[in-house]
C-alpha cells in the first residue's frame, strides 16, 4: 500500500485552526464549556488502558476532531519495533477515528529499557533507511499515514551525513508520511546548536506538513570551569509560547500556509482559559499571515 500526504493542488491535510493539548486536569472544564475547538490533541499511550481517560476522549470526540500524539514508538531505536505498542495504537485509532496520528523522530529505548526522553538520531543514510522501514511498518499496520515530529535536541551525534531538516524531508519523500512541525523545537534546537531556524523551515516540504506544535521553553544558564556561561534552551512545555517562537510560527504560516496547530502545555498547567487564549493567538497569526 502507498501512503501519501499529498494531493494535487494542496497538502491533502486540513488547513488552519488551532487547538490545545487536552490534559486530565482540564477534562471537567472542557466538557462543561465545550469551547468548539477545531482540534484537540492527546497523548496516545494514556488511553491504551481504557477507563475514564478513554470515556472522556470519546465524549470529546463527539463534536471535536482528535489528534493522537504518541511518545512510545521509538522509531529510531535498534530494538525491534514493539508490535504490542503498534497494535494498541491501531486499536485506539480504530475506536477514536482520529483526524491525525503522530509520533517523534527519535529513539527512546535500548535493550528493551525505555528512557524518559526523546533522543536525537545520527543523521546518516543508514539511519534514514532504518527509520523509513519502521515508518512503513507502522503505516501498514495502522492503514493510515503517520505524522513524524522533529524533537528538541541538546547534543549532536558525530558522523552526521546531512542536517536534520534534510533527513526529515527525505523521510517524508521516501515513506509518504506526514510531518508534524514543532516550531518551538526548531527554535530550541537552533539556539542550542547555532543554526538559522529559517533554514530548517525553508527545507520542509510544505505539502507534507500536516500539523504544527507551539509550546513554551525554559532558558538555563550553566557556569563553565573557564568562567564562561553556557546558555541552553530546554523544551519544558511549562510556560507561554515565547515571542521569538511566535515570530517563527508566523514565518512558517507565511511560507507553508496555515496548518492545524496545537498548543502544548504539560507542566505547571494554567487554567483552560489561558490555553484557549494561546490557541486564539495562533489563529490570529494564521488569519494575518496565511
Amino acid at each position: 500500500m502507498v501512503y501519501s500526504s499529498t494531493r494535487p493542488g494542496g497538502s491533502g491535510f486540513a488547513e488552519g485552526g488551532a487547538g490545545i493539548g487536552l490534559r486530565s486536569p482540564h477534562y471537567g472544564a472542557f466538557l462543561e464549556q465545550r469551547p468548539g475547538l477545531p482540534l484537540v490533541e492527546v497523548h496516545s499511550e494514556n488511553f491504551f488502558g481504557g477507563g475514564r481517560h478513554l470515556e472522556v476522549l470519546l465524549q470529546v470526540r463527539q463534536d471535536t476532531p482528535v489528534s493522537l500524539h504518541g511518545v512510545g514508538l521509538s522509531l529510531g531505536s535498534t530494538d525491534p519495533l514493539s508490535e504490542r505498542h503498534v497494535r494498541a495504537l491501531k486499536d485506539l485509532a480504530d475506536r477514536v477515528e482520529p483526524a491525525l496520528v503522530s509520533d517523534h523522530l527519535c529513539w527512546s529505548s535500548v535493550g528493551g529499557v525505555y528512557v524518559n526522553d526523546l533522543l536525537p538520531l545520527p543523521y546518516t543514510r543508514e539511519a534514514l533507511a532504518h527509520v523509513a522501514a519502521r515508518v512503513w511498518r507502522v503505516q501498514d499496520a495502522l492503514g493510515r499515514p503517520l505524522l513524524v515530529e522533529n524533537v528538541s535536541s541538546y547534543l549532536e551525534l558525530a558522523g552526521a551525513e546531512m542536517p536534520e531538516w534534510d533527513f526529515l524531508a527525505e523521510l517524508a519523500r521516501r515513506t509518504g508520511c506526514g510531518l508534524l512541525l514543532d516550531i518551538n523545537n526548531v527554535y530550541v534546537s537552533a539556539r542550542n546548536h547555532g543554526f538559522d531556524p529559517g533554514t530548517y523551515l525553508d527545507a520542509m516540504p510544505a505539502e507534507a506538513v500536516g500539523e504544527m506544535h507551539l509550546a513554551g521553553h525554559s532558558v538555563n544558564r550553566i557556569a563553565l570551569a573557564d568562567g564562561k556561561e553556557l546558555e541552553l534552551l530546554i523544551d519544558t512545555h511549562s510556560r507561554p509560547v515565547a515571542d521569538p517562537v511566535w515570530d517563527l510560527y508566523a514565518y512558517a504560516v507565511q511560507r507553508m500556509g496555515a496548518r492545524p496547530t496545537i498548543i502544548e502545555w504539560d507542566a505547571d498547567l494554567p487554567t483552560l482559559g489561558v490555553l484557549l487564549g494561546e490557541a486564539a493567538r495562533a489563529e490570529h497569526i494564521q488569519n494575518a499571515h496565511g
